[in-house]
């Protein structure tokens, strides 16, 4: 049968399919309820979802303010600074390290210093008190006994004490 031949008994119909307003304005609405329950997307749904969304977004606002309280708040957190000055290998088993510490005026505080071999590997570890001072900036000197030969001395952490 050619495409453009009609079948027997039926009346080729020359209008283009027309529909009433009823199912212009019904169909595609009850289609578009069915299709968005169907997947899940449902006026009671986005509410829910809202509500969740608000929820860890509030939850995430008071997290970061408890950080931020947590962090810019605290007292304890005294900056103690602390720079390598000088060292002196004296011979194969000492070297002589010359450093240089800021801390809070009479407070106390100990420093870890090491000496290291060509290979960087700790050859000689000593902690250090520092007594509290009226002074802020203060230059220490000390000579560390090591197992090995090494080719610097250094400050490795200063803190509070």
């Amino acid at each position: 049968m050619p495409p453009s031949s009609t079948p027997i008994g039926v009346q080729p119909n020359h209008e283009p399919y027309r529909l009433d307003e009823t199912e212009i304005l019904v169909a595609p609405a009850l289609e578009s309820a069915v299709i968005q329950s169907r997947y899940g997307r449902t006026p009671t749904r986005k509410r829910r979802d809202r509500r969740i969304l608000w929820g860890l977004g509030g939850i995430f606002v008071l997290v970061l303010g408890a950080w931020v309280l947590w962090t810019g708040l605290d007292g304890a957190s005294t900056q103690i600074e602390a720079r390598d000055i000088a060292h002196t290998i004296i011979d194969e088993h000492s070297v002589s390290v010359t450093f240089e510490v800021a801390l809070p005026v009479n407070r106390t505080a100990s420093c870890a210093v090491q000496a290291l071999n060509q290979s960087y590997s700790v050859v000689g570890w000593k902690i250090i008190d520092l007594p509290p001072s009226t002074l802020y900036n203060r230059s220490f000197t000390e000579v560390l006994r090591t197992t090995d030969l090494s080719n610097t001395g250094l400050i490795y952490q200063c803190w509070l004490t």
